[in-house]
């Protein structure tokens, strides 16, 4: 039986086992599973959540901020790292704060974002060459976005481990506790402390050392600190612009704020960044064919063409099958459609980014494998008011990382289940060894 023939046969008051069984579709079958949605019930209302699949309804969901808001994330991101544009709709905070930090994200530094990240894997890569393997979401996945973090960002961290910990624990609770466990909570709540008093201590000195070098050393902070004027080799990172920018008294956006940017700023980027690196990497390198192409591209340098390859990689195993959203009134989704369908108040709707990169109605023979596709087939940052504000920074770091790898003479996956992607009973990769000549 299909998925919605099993579910069907389940009694309506048996809550427990109709759920469940989504569940299993979504997380372990989600091409299979969403296929059937998209073509029987696009608009899919179960006990606990409403599934939407077809590309034009995900746009609708995510373009309707005002029905369908982020409110649900404000429990868990505002006791770690206090009020934050993520969880806000249509409120002076999103507004002022995103427009200040895409300020601060300048599209110029992007070119030295890539050369840096390229650098970084490939010193990762030389150091394992000896070994002919290397272990890609700790050694290249997590490490690049986490040295870009210290690089480009200017938030370091006193060591990876700590880093690794906090970007996890909170990603962890933010965009995974879907059950809402106390101790993941918990876990995310200590990182953020932890976290906060971090950058406290180096926002004071980033304030006090305007235009020199300093050596830092304390118990929190151990690290050379260069601030000065910006040149076009050596972009000012963000949190010394953060620091040493004067706002204009009745712009509401103080040391407190700078210290929540800079959090979300790790919190957004390790965690998402390795799994589309680990992801996308797989996908190319199960496809001979495919990877001669890229490969072809990227000898090339001519990355225009081979970032198309990692994206259309990435469709296949997309980081965030969907996103959450909290349906603030009755609604009614498709209007003037089949599929037209009213979505109560209160209803969690997930909104299936990947799914809709699959939809025959917008993708043009979505299951095959094609660099030709326009930049509006994918979703892999959002869509609409809370498209991913470091979308062009990932949008460098992750195709040039894997750029680095196929580079790499005779790069490929190790036969068996050794090969594989392991994710150790979770959604999240935590390990994935490929092999390389020496």
């Amino acid at each position: 039986m299909s998925y919605l023939e099993k579910y069907d046969s389940i009694p309506v008051e048996n809550v427990v086992d109709r759920v469940n069984l989504v569940n299993k579709g979504v997380w372990t079958d989600w091409r299979g599973f969403f296929k059937e949605l998209r073509e029987n019930r696009p608009i899919f209302i179960t006990p606990k959540f409403v599934l939407v699949s077809l590309f034009p309804d995900v746009q609708e969901v995510l373009s309707r901020q005002e029905v369908f808001s982020v409110k649900l994330f404000a429990p868990k991101m505002d006791p770690i790292i206090g009020p934050c544009m993520l969880a806000r709709d249509n409120t002076e905070i999103n507004y002022r704060e995103k427009s200040i930090m895409k300020t601060m994200l300048q599209l110029e530094d992007l070119p030295i974002v890539r050369k840096k990240a390229g650098e970084i894997a490939k010193a990762s890569l030389d150091k394992s060459a000896a070994t002919g393997k290397i272990e890609v979401v700790q050694e290249l996945g997590k490490y690049v976005p986490v040295k870009i973090c210290g690089d480009y960002f200017g938030f370091r961290g006193p060591n990876l481990e700590t880093m690794y910990r906090w970007a996890k624990a909170t990603q962890d609770d933010m965009f995974r506790n879907l059950t809402n466990d106390p101790k993941i909570h918990e876990a995310s709540v200590r990182a953020g402390q932890e976290m906060r008093d971090y950058l406290t201590e180096l926002l004071k000195r980033k304030k006090a050392q305007k235009g020199i070098s300093i050596s830092i050393t304390t118990p929190l902070l151990s690290e050379e600190i260069s601030f000065g004027k910006s040149t076009s080799s050596a972009p000012k990172d963000i949190f010394t612009r953060l620091a040493t920018t004067e706002f204009a008294s009745d712009i509401h956006f103080d040391d407190s704020k700078i210290l929540t940017n800079m959090s979300m700023l790790l919190i957004g980027s390790v965690e998402t960044t390795a799994q589309a690196i680990t992801q996308a990497l797989e996908q190319i390198l199960k496809r001979p064919d495919i990877l001669s192409k890229a490969l072809e591209a990227a000898k090339a340098n001519d990355d225009k063409t081979f970032d198309k390859y990692v994206w259309e990689a990435l469709r296949f195993n997309p980081f965030s099958p969907f996103v959450v959203r909290l349906c603030e009134s009755d609604y009614t989704l498709a209007p003037g459609t089949p599929r037209e369908t009213r979505i109560p108040a209160k209803s969690v709707v997930l909104a299936s980014l990947g799914s809709a990169m699959f939809d025959a109605g917008v993708v043009t023979n979505p299951d095959d494998f094609s660099v030709e596709r326009p930049k509006y087939n994918y979703m892999h940052f959002g869509y609409g008011h809370h498209t991913c504000l470091g979308e062009h920074v990932s949008g460098v770091v992750i195709p040039e990382v894997i750029k680095q790898i196929l580079l790499r003479p005779g790069v490929r996956l190790i036969p068996g289940d050794q090969g594989k992607i392991d994710y150790q009973g979770t959604l999240i990769p935590a390990r994935f060894v490929i092999a390389y000549d020496k």
